[in-house]
């Protein structure tokens, strides 16, 4: 039990951090998390208003099995396929995490307290199938602050269009450029129009857009370490945040246009731009860097524990980070490119490899249910 003293310690940093208009948001989610409290603490004394999962987290919580015996065994005695099975346990426990949140959602006029479950990550080039499983998810969870994940794959920008304007809010995720940011907000433009065409209340449909930024780092500084010159070394760590504030920069040029302007009178929401991937991968950096250096308002931020914890620890939230630093950004990636590190070619590899690692996460997610469904003497 955190006590009121040890919350108010912790919180400066946090509290300071929604100040500046960030939303914070938890990256990760379990059965157990919600079952013991935990969620509902984190929300209550370190400023977290939302939940983001993915199927790498699913197959963290679930493949352990701890919270999960009782529904499977039920699950099993119905002779329930493996993919079925997935299904409900994931459903369950977004649907679980909504409610926790729900009064954050009410309060915030469904800004915040939303919770985000992701399409099948097999069906990411797949537009149609994207679709109806987009459909069938918002079903199963039943919940107003429950957000549909649609990978920002070129299938995927399609059915953004479409999921949103059948009025399903959706967070966009798996974003390592400025071109398909820019085609994702066009995405979800077109998705409003189309709302607005059947008549729909555009108040009602939320996004936000999942622009990932410690792997870009990851792949660029393994790129310049190889280089091993004082220059290229320099430019280590400094490109993902030079990929981020740019991505803003185009945030506010989208939602400071005309098409948006008439959207916003008939009451829209802007899509606001998510940092996903905000946990450190080298250790020689501040493990708040993605934090402290992101901050802008009307963003979100969500986080994997241990980076919410180091940020209440020892954040170093002083204002809004991103918007004096457009032109440092561009010289930054412009610098990496003349190295020879091609921008283009990078983040393509990283949408590959994000779609590829969330089906080989999800593949094992399968596999490990399977194994449980079949010791019950079930045929998966």
């Amino acid at each position: 039990m955190i006590t009121v003293t040890e919350a108010t310690a912790t919180a400066g940093a946090l509290k300071n951090l929604s100040d500046e208009g960030v939303s914070i948001w938890l990256d990760d989610l379990s059965r157990k998390r919600i079952s013991t409290g935990n969620l509902a603490e984190l929300v209550a004394t370190k400023n977290v208003v939302g939940v983001t999962t993915n199927p790498s987290i699913f197959q963290a919580a679930i493949g352990s099995g701890e919270g999960y015996e009782e529904q499977l065994a039920d699950l099993a005695v119905r002779g329930v396929t493996v993919d079925e099975a997935v299904r409900m346990m994931t459903t369950q426990d977004v649907r679980a995490a909504a409610d926790v949140l729900r009064p954050v959602y009410d309060a915030t006029d469904g800004r915040d307290g939303r919770v985000s479950i992701e399409v099948d990550p097999r069906l990411a080039h797949d537009t149609t199938a994207t679709v109806a499983e987009a459909k069938q998810l918002a079903w199963l969870v039943d919940r107003p602050n429950v957000m549909i994940k649609i990978p920002a794959t070129k299938a995927g920008l399609p059915a953004i269009t479409e999921v949103i304007g059948l009025g399903i809010s959706v967070n966009v995720t798996l974003i390592f450029s400025l071109e398909r940011y820019r085609e994702v907000m066009d995405a979800y433009l077109a998705g409003l129009e189309r709302a607005a065409a059947k008549g729909l209340d555009l108040a009602t449909i939320h996004s936000v857009a999942s622009f990932f930024v410690s792997r870009v780092d990851a792949e660029i500084d393994k790129r310049l370490t190889v280089l091993g010159t004082d220059e290229a070394l320099a430019l280590r760590g400094r490109a993902a945040l030079a990929n981020a504030r740019l991505a803003y920069e185009a945030y506010e040029e989208v939602f400071g246009g005309g098409r948006w302007t008439a959207l916003a009178g008939a009451r829209a929401n802007r899509q606001r731009p998510l940092w996903a991937s905000t946990g450190v991968k080298d250790p020689s950096y501040k493990d708040t860097l993605y934090v402290d250096e992101l901050v802008a308002p009307g963003t979100v931020n969500t986080m994997p524990e241990a980076t919410l914890d180091a940020t209440a620890d020892h954040g170093d939230v002083r204002g809004d980070t991103v918007t004096g630093g457009y032109a440092q950004a561009r010289a930054d990636l412009a610098a990496v490119e003349r190295l020879g590190v091609s921008y283009d070619e990078v983040v393509g590899k990283l949408e590959d490899e994000g779609v590829a690692k969330f089906e080989v996460a999800w593949q094992e997610l399968l596999d490990a249910v399977t194994k449980s469904l079949n010791s019950k003497g079930v045929d998966a």
